[in-house]
Parts: C-alpha cells; sequence; structure tokens
C-alpha cells in the first residue's frame, strides 16, 4: 500500500502533477520506480520497460491533457506509470491477479486508457485514426499521440500508418522510446540505423553545449534559433539520423535524452504548436534506476518474484520444471544439429520460444526477423521453395498477424512450412491479446494444411520429426504450461491417425492436446466414484481428423465429449461434428468442451482453465452431465465436484438425449 506522507499518494489524476515543483516531479519519478519493484517483489510482472518510460509518462501527462487528448502506448505492457498516476496507484498491487488490474491499458479501468493494446505496431495507425476521427466530428484542436518502441518500429503496420500521415500531413506526434530493446535486442536495418542515430554523440553533445553557452553569444531570438535549427539540420543529415522519417514526410527532432524530465517536457511543449506529423526520438534505458535491470534487460524484461537486496536481487521464486516449449526447443536443437537444412525462424522472440542455445549454437540455421511475423512466414516459403526445411517458431496469437501469408505463400504453395505454435490456449496473467484461442479453427480451413497438438511430453518430439518429413505445411500447437507424461506404450505418429489410450462404451472423452492429462484423471475419477467406464482418445492431429476412430466412438458409445483449449466456434469439437454429419450419425450425445466464445480476462493460467471447465473437476462435470442426459444409469458413490456457474460457459449446451 501507498504511504499516507509519499507524493505518490496525493497524485489522483494527472493534473495533480502540475501542483509539483520540479524537485517534487524527481522525487515523484523515485517513489514511482519503487512502488514497481514492490509489484515485481510480489508477483511476476512487465518490469524493466516500465522503469523505463516513468519520465517520458510524466512529461506526456504534464504538457498534454488526455482527458481531451489522445494517448496510445503500443504493446502496453509499459503500461504501470501511467497507471501509477490516473487513478491507480493504490491497485497497483493486484496488477495481473484474477478481478485486479490488467498488465495492459484496459479502458474499462479507466477513460485514460483508449485501447486494449498488446501487439506491436498499431499505435500510429489507431492514433492517426482517432486524430482524423477527432476531425470529422468537430474536435480538430484534440492532439494524438502514438508512443512506440524501437522494437515494434519495423513493423510493416508501422510504414503504413507512416506512409498515409506523412502523405496526409495529419497532425501526429509520434515518439519513438528508443530502448534498444524489445523483449530481446532488436535486428536490421532500421536497428542499424537507430544504432547510427544513438553513436552520434558528436551531434549529441554539440547540441547541449551550444545550448548552454548560446545566451551569452550575441545572436538572440529567433535569428539564434534559426542558426541553431540549421545546423542541426546539416550535423543530421551528414550523420544520416532521422533522414529517413523527414523523407516520409515527418518532422524528425531528437534523439534526446528520454530520462531528463525537463528536456522532454521542453520538446513537447515545442511539438504541440508544430503543424504536421512529427517524430520525436527518446532514448531511455530500459530498467532505468534499477541497476540489475539496466545490466540485463532481457532477464528483467518480466522477471520471477524478487526481493531487493543491496548487493542485488534475491529471487524469492525458482522454477524448476520444464515446459513444453522447452521440450520443443530441445527437438529444434536436435533436428538442427542432425541436419543443416533445417532452419528456425522467430520474430523478437527468441527468450520466449528458448531458442537462446540453438541461435548460438547454429547462427547460420537461426533468423530472428524482428516484430515482423508477416515476413517470417513469407521468408520461410522461399527458404521452403528453395529446398530448406524452415521451421517458424512464434506464439499462436503473433502468428494470426500473418495470417494472409499462411493462406498465400505457404498453403496455397503447398510448400513443407512447419510452424511451431507457442503458449496456444489460455496464457494466464497476459491475458486476451495473447491467449492462443483461434489457432486451430483459423488453421484447419487451409487446404494441404496439418495440424497436430502434443497430447504429453512425448508426443513433442515425434511430432516436430513428422512434421520436418512431411511434405505439406504442418502446424504443431502447444501450451504454455507444464510438461506432463502419460504412462503408455506410445504409439507413432501417422498422418491422421489418433491414439486410442482407453476403448469404453459408456462414454468417450476425446482429448486435443495437452487437456490428454485432465482428461486421463476425469475418467479415473469417473469410474471410481460413479461407476462409468470412460475411454479416452489422445486425438493428435486436428486435420487431417482421424474420422474412422472418432466415428467409432460416436456409434458405439453412450457419449462422446471432445475437450480442447481452444474456441469453441470452428474448433476441434467442431470438426469432429462435421467428421459426424458426413458420415450421417446422430451427435446428440456428442458434446463439446472448450472456449467460448468470449474473451477470457487475466489470472493465473490454472484459475482461467477451472473458469471455462478445462480442469479436472470441469471435464467429469461436463462427462456427468452428459451421462445424465442421455440416459446411463450410475451410482454417486462420492462428492460430486462443485462446478461453478463460470464453468459452464466453456461448455456447448448439453443435448436433450441420445436421438
Amino acid at each position: 500500500m501507498l504511504s499516507p506522507d509519499s507524493l505518490l499518494a496525493r497524485i489522483g489524476a494527472p493534473e495533480d502533477l502540475k501542483k509539483l515543483s520540479d524537485k517534487e516531479l524527481d522525487q515523484l519519478a523515485d517513489e514511482m520506480r519503487g512502488e514497481l519493484i514492490g509489484v515485481v517483489g510480489r508477483r511476476a510482472a512487465h518490469f524493466a520497460s516500465n522503469l523505463g518510460v516513468v519520465e517520458l509518462c510524466l512529461a506526456l501527462h504534464l504538457t498534454f491533457d488526455f482527458t481531451e487528448d489522445r494517448l496510445i502506448w503500443d504493446t502496453g505492457h509499459q503500461i504501470y506509470p501511467h497507471k501509477l498516476i490516473t487513478g491507480r496507484a493504490e491497485e497497483l498491487h493486484t496488477i495481473r491477479t484474477k478481478g485486479g488490474l490488467m498488465g495492459y491499458p484496459n479502458p474499462a479501468e479507466s477513460p485514460f486508457d483508449l485501447f486494449m493494446t498488446g501487439h506491436a505496431g498499431c499505435a500510429p495507425s489507431t492514433a492517426l485514426g482517432l486524430k482524423l476521427g477527432d476531425e470529422i466530428m468537430g474536435r480538430p484542436d484534440r492532439h494524438s499521440v502514438a508512443v512506440i518502441g524501437d522494437g515494434a518500429l519495423p513493423s510493416g503496420i508501422v510504414f503504413e500508418a507512416f506512409n498515409h500521415a506523412g502523405g496526409s500531413q495529419s497532425k501526429l506526434l509520434v515518439i519513438l522510446n528508443d530502448n534498444k530493446m524489445s523483449i530481446c535486442p532488436p535486428v536490421g536495418g532500421i536497428a542499424n540505423a537507430l544504432d547510427r542515430a544513438r553513436m552520434s554523440t558528436t551531434y549529441n553533445d554539440w547540441n547541449k553545449r551550444v545550448r548552454s553557452v548560446l545566451p551569452t553569444i550575441p545572436l538572440v531570438g529567433e535569428t539564434a534559433d534559426r542558426w541553431l535549427q540549421q545546423f542541426k539540420d546539416a550535423v543530421k543529415a551528414s550523420l544520416h539520423h532521422g533522414m529517413l522519417f523527414e523523407e516520409l514526410g515527418f518532422t524528425y527532432l531528437g534523439p534526446i535524452d528520454g530520462h531528463d524530465l525537463k528536456s522532454v517536457r521542453s520538446y513537447l511543449e515545442k511539438v504541440k504548436a508544430m503543424e504536421g506529423p512529427i517524430l520525436l526520438h527518446v532514448l531511455t534505458n530500459k530498467g532505468h534506476g534499477f541497476e540489475p535491470a539496466v545490466k540485463d534487460p532481457v532477464k528483467f524484461h518480466a522477471p520471477a518474484p524478487f526481493m531487493k537486496a543491496e548487493d542485488g536481487i534475491v529471487p524469492l521464486k525458482i522454477s524448476t520444471s520444464q515446459t513444453y516449449t522447452d521440450a520443443v526447443s530441445a527437438a529444434l536443437f536436435d533436428v538442427c544439429r542432425d541436419d543443416s537444412r533445417v532452419v528456425v525462424l522467430t520474430a523478437a522472440m527468441c527468450e520466449g520460444n528458448k531458442l537462446q542455445k540453438l541461435r548460438t549454437s547454429f547462427p547460420k540455421q537461426f533468423f530472428d526477423v524482428g516484430i515482423c511475423e508477416s515476413h517470417a512466414v513469407a521468408l520461410a516459403a522461399g527458404m521452403a521453395k528453395a529446398g530448406a526445411r524452415p521451421v517458424v517458431d512464434i506464439y499462436s496469437t503473433f502468428l494470426q498477424r500473418a495470417y494472409d501469408q499462411i493462406f498465400q505463400e505457404v498453403a496455397l504453395q503447398n510448400l513443407p512450412v512447419v510452424f511451431c505454435l507457442d503458449r496456444a490456449g489460455l496464457v494466464g496473467a497476459d491475458r486476451p491479446t495473447h491467449h492462443g484461442s483461434y489457432d486451430i479453427a483459423s488453421l484447419r480451413i487451409f487446404p494441404n494444411m496439418v495440424v497436430m497438438a502434443p497430447g504429453d511430453q512425448r508426443d513433442v518430439g515425434p511430432m516436430l520429426d513428422f512434421a520436418l518429413g512431411h511434405t505439406s505445411p504442418v502446424a504443431i500447437r502447444y501450451p504454455r504450461a507444464n510438461l506432463h507424461a502419460v504412462e503408455r506404450e506410445v504409439q507413432p505418429i501417422e498422418l491422421g491417425q489418433a491414439e486410442i489410450i482407453d476403448w469404453e462404451t459408456d462414454g468417450m472423452i476425446v482429448a486435443c492436446g495437452a487437456q490428454l492429462g485432465a482428461c486421463l484423471q476425469a475418467a479415473e475419477r469417473l469410474h471410481k466414484r460413479y461407476g462409468l467406464q470412460v475411454g479416452v482418445i489422445n486425438a493428435r492431429f486436428i486435420k487431417p481428423l482421424d474420422s474412422r476412430t472418432i466415428c467409432k466412438a460416436i456409434e458405439e458409445a453412450a457419449f462422446v465429449l471432445t475437450v480442447e483449449e481452444g474456441c469453441l466456434p470452428g474448433g476441434f469439437g467442431s470438426a469432429v461434428l462435421e467428421a459426424a454429419n458426413d458420415a450421417g450419425l446422430p451427435t446428440a450425445h456428442v458434446r463439446r468442451l472448450g472456449l467460448p466464445d468470449r474473451f477470457i480476462l487475466h489470472a493465473e493460467r490454472d484459475e482461467q482453465l477451472a473458469e471455462v471447465g478445462l480442469d479436472v473437476d470441469g471435464v467429469t462435470h461436463a462427462a456427468l452431465e452428459l451421462a445424465r442426459a442421455v440416459g446411463l444409469d450410475f451410482t454417486d458413490l462420492g462428492p460430486e465436484p462443485d462446478p461453478t456457474t463460470a464453468r459452464q460457459n466453456g461448455v456447448a449446451p448439453a443435448p436433450a438425449g441420445r436421438g
């Protein structure tokens, strides 16, 4: 909780900032960083990026009135300082917890959050849209500001917005928050250009010196400013930085020190009076004010909880569990070692996808294209056409940004590109923008596409081997979850072949993906507690579906329950119903369990699974409800799990009977 004596406790809204002196504003910045350190001491949260934008955030709110003006934070994980000064400081300790503040902008929390942003590069477009919309609606005096990072800058949509703004000469302020990082260091030609801009110390040092002595030379007023600007333009041209933006029609200013609050405010006041699109290049340090985060901004992008100590930090929670991401990363390392044709592409997610060892060991087989998912997929298509075996390793939620390239460049050409879809399903505190809810529904519709989901740890390596040996595109989806292994005699991976774990006739549960373990536990509970004999199938393939095995289950079992960690509309269960319909089978005794047709808010992953009925209790309850609906007789041998109303939201309506 905030100390009642702190300056931060006195800030109920941005207008309160204007009551503080320069010295008090510096103190407030320190208090804000202390509060951010305290939050991460309690739970995993985005950290280093938030420490880096404290002064920029204060300067923006001191300069503009965002009750009228517009502000979009691109991606949005650096939103914490903004939340602290827009009336949410007392609630910051609840961030990223169920029912608490969201770790990204959330319009439901505050009118100062205009969009629920979570994917990089969109802010210039939405900010330009807000500006043009305000003009259409008779509000031309409102300012519109987009803050984007240097990691997001190379995104194609950024330059689409720049092209429009520069051509129309609309009044738009884009602030380039340049901290030399996204989650990992940025890559590519634009990153190199920004490096040259940062390294032009001659220009920056000269700029500071001239401004300090300007009052002493016999050039005053507009003459001095004009002379200074002309000289700066000449130096800028000789050093090249900023010219790219100038050629696009933007006025480029900077780079400036983003931790010099007075200087940032001065520049913002100037750009308020300027016309046309402006790009203000602000240099910040990711982790500023906390030395461990400055030294290792990758580790401290979203660290596990820690306690601050005199000589650094003391981790409070160290996880030794292996995840599906670990398993895929290890399998990719092995295939790259054994086959030089295999290449791995990622979109600024080397750290998240745990590809550091692969990048170091096989640099010629690793490609980080930055936050440019469309380019990654089209690039992979070209590689595949040339005979390489590309693997595109991207979070499920981010692969959506390359949907057209999956269609046009990969599926339509029937090229052997492998997609590893990390974070498929629910992702916990990272909330709706990051859930991998839609990949099944979006990918299974494409001709030539094979879609797979490992049921457990033992499926991962064989599925990757199968995918790399296949002659068509293959997608493998897996969750943000700890690995588990089902004890069984593992059956080999064959195209379109499900794995029958146990066959029974009271009911069959068809598990699509890592819910296999929960389904087996539910089947065991149904037998021990209720005397029901329920079998389990590990679907493995979403497309092509094992229609023969699944239709046999529909014909022979009293009920069939499909379970998937993906959206119900168009998902795996829908594929099962389509197969049954094609075979002319009745399906009143078939029920689908998956993610409901709504956005799931932030919480712990286990809480989210329980909310939508995808935990053991939820699967058990859905099977019991279905067993009752089809008229099965069974004895309740113990207390039934206590399903909540919320769990029903992830279950398709129960049938009236078996038809």
